[in-house]
């Protein structure tokens, strides 16, 4: 690196110490633009690690896009501000399916709000077993009664897939009805609706035999949680068939008899734990489904 300079100023014949000289005020011309090319390059490191904080500090604060609430959940009732009013409320938490949320029979006041996944609610029967009483998915409330009215749990309620969800207070979700009233009347019509879906189940079990029964709960569970598929409404609820017998009012045996006749008809198969609704009109069919209530 120093042989060029060096042989340059020799074949001048310049005076030895005005050579020395030269050379060293060449030496600290080359040391002086190293360093200011190595501050140039850290003010330029820095700017891009500062410009890419920023954006990673939008990223992390830029509310992500609202899903679209299914129909008939507590959040799909409300207006956008009020949504988020009652987003903000709670204290979020991520599971795993498997997750018990909510515990029957336990004093406790607070409120679970479905952002995201799957969840069942369950109640114990006096011999035992295990009634599936509903299915809940995001958008909706969980635990509003013994938020309401301070008695313990009537059902348990776990989660059947990853789940996100919100806990919120007693308290604060009653100031937040206080403070919007078309939230307190959504919550008397979200109420209104699970109390008519009950009583239609219980008028089903009353009046119609099995096989009507489980093919209106299957032709249920399609609408409510199915996703069409080229081979059909695939539903999208890993349930047992003790949890679809307890949901039918019906023995497992009976249902399995059920779930044969109607695989073998073309109307559903049948995989691990999942269904496929093949002809969901032949299945209303089955079913005396109206076309009033679909």
């Amino acid at each position: 690196m120093w042989s060029v300079p060096i042989d340059v100023l020799l074949e001048l014949g310049l005076d030895l110490h005005l050579t020395l000289g030269l050379l060293v005020a060449y030496l600290l011309a080359v040391v002086l633009a190293r360093r200011v090319r190595r501050i140039a390059v850290g003010r330029l490191r820095c700017g891009r690690c500062r410009r890419l904080s920023r954006v990673g500090a939008w990223m992390r604060h830029e509310p992500a896009q609202n899903p679209q609430w299914p129909y008939g959940t507590f959040l799909q009732r409300l207006s956008p501000p009020v949504r988020s009013a009652l987003l903000g409320l709670g204290v979020r938490r991520k599971v795993p399916a498997g997750q018990i949320l909510i515990h029957e029979g336990q004093q406790q006041s607070h409120l679970v709000l479905i952002e995201e996944g799957l969840t069942k609610v369950t109640a114990a029967l006096p011999d035992g077993r295990t009634a599936l009483l509903s299915l809940r998915v995001g958008g909706d409330l969980v635990g509003e009664m013994s938020a309401l009215n301070d008695r313990p749990r009537s059902a348990t309620v776990t989660t059947c897939s990853a789940a996100r969800y919100s806990v919120i207070s007693s308290e604060r979700f009653r100031a937040f009805l206080r403070e919007n009233p078309d939230a307190a009347l959504e919550l008397a019509a979200m109420v209104s609706d699970r109390l008519r879906w009950s009583n239609r189940r219980r008028i089903d079990f009353s009046s119609y035999p099995v096989k009507i029964r489980v093919a209106r709960v299957i032709a249920e569970l399609s609408r409510t949680h199915g996703r069409q598929t080229p081979d059909g409404v695939v539903i999208d609820v890993r349930l047992t068939q003790p949890e679809l017998a307890s949901i039918c009012g019906a023995s497992e045996t009976s249902v399995q008899k059920i779930l044969r006749e109607l695989r073998t008809d073309g109307l559903v198969d049948t995989d691990y734990r999942r269904m496929t609704v093949r002809d969901l009109p032949g299945l209303q069919q089955v079913g005396q489904i109206h076309a009033d209530e679909c």
